[in-house]
């Protein structure tokens, strides 16, 4: 993810806010001064904040949760849609249909309705039906894909929810509040930025700012999205490699655990029958030593001297 620049967003006018009589007490702290009557945001506050979105967008696309892109304004309509659909990302970018995260159900009729037009195109039963029920239908077809069509992959409820211009859009910033969905926001002078859970101070009302903005917000998605890949990829590569492994390994493990020569010498070991029956343990009791120190031939020798003795000093005589 490219770090953020100051002077990138100074040259994109992000810095530029609203009137001074029309601003939001609540967004004093990151005015910088006021000029010509028009308050002046601080872009270093904005650099800091932006950053912070941007790691929890990428956290949030990394785990696969959808994220929704609303912008009904004209100026913000056509970037907000190029800029989700490169990566993927459901949005809202005609009129904020009332009940959309929290009558969910109900909007995912509506999109299935879509879908069972387009069997019907498909398998002949349209061409089936009268000229003017055609056209009914043709123009209900259209009506949905223009207001439902970029949620048709939308499955479930979104991961998070990114507003340019949280005053005209307050409908959808009430129903994600009620449902606790994390609210990502670019918020002028003139909003409150307590509604939001990632404030971005900058100038909503200015096509470059946006697209500034929205082109740094889609690059850490993007981030976010192949590093899920990456992961799935290592996963998927991890899980078949190691089974082969274990495979191989699991088998002469287990037959040597039954029949290890190791066990065999535990039991029967040649060692163990020499502290039975050694041989030294045999000379200890029998030891021809001992039977010398009995009978010893230099005792009889000394006894006989003694009685010798005497005999040959009477032949002297």
């Amino acid at each position: 993810m490219a770090k953020v620049e100051v002077k990138e967003l100074l040259d994109g006018g992000v810095h530029f806010g609203h009137l001074t009589r029309k601003w939001d007490p609540n967004m004093a702290p990151y005015i910088y001064m006021e000029r010509n009557g028009i308050h002046i945001i601080n872009l270093y506050k904005t650099v800091a904040k932006l950053e912070e979105a941007s790691e929890a967008l990428s956290k949030i696309a990394a785990s696969g949760r959808k994220i929704l892109f609303v912008a009904t304004k004209k100026q913000a309509k056509d970037i907000v849609s190029d800029k989700a659909a490169n990566v993927n990302m459901p949005y809202i970018t005609e009129r904020w249909p009332g009940g959309m995260l929290t009558n969910f159900v109900t909007i995912r009729k509506a999109v299935k309705k879509m879908a069972t037009i387009d069997r019907m195109k498909k398998d002949g039963t349209f061409l089936t039906l009268s000229k003017k029920e055609r056209l009914q239908v043709d123009r209900l077809r259209a009506k949905l894909e223009k207001n439902l069509g970029s949620i048709s992959d939308m499955t479930r409820l979104p991961g998070a929810l990114f507003v340019v211009d949280i005053k005209r859009e307050h409908i959808a910033i009430k129903e994600a509040q009620k449902l606790n969905i994390p609210i990502f926001a670019m918020v002028d002078t003139n909003s409150d930025p307590r509604q939001v859970d990632y404030v971005i101070p900058a100038n909503d009302d200015a096509s470059k700012s946006i697209d500034r903005i929205l082109s740094h917000v889609t690059e850490a998605i993007a981030d976010g999205l192949s590093e899920r890949k990456a992961e799935k990829s290592a996963k998927a590569e991890g899980s078949d490699t190691p089974k082969v492994e274990a495979e191989g390994s699991d088998a002469p493990k287990a037959e040597a655990k039954v029949k290890a020569p190791k066990a065999e010498a535990k039991v029967e070991a040649p060692k163990a029958e020499a502290k039975v029956k050694a041989p030294k343990a045999e000379a200890k009791v029998e030891a021809p030593k001992a039977e010398a120190k009995v009978e010893a031939p230099k005792a009889e020798t000394k006894v006989e001297a003694k009685v010798a003795a005497p005999a040959a000093s009477q032949e002297e005589e």
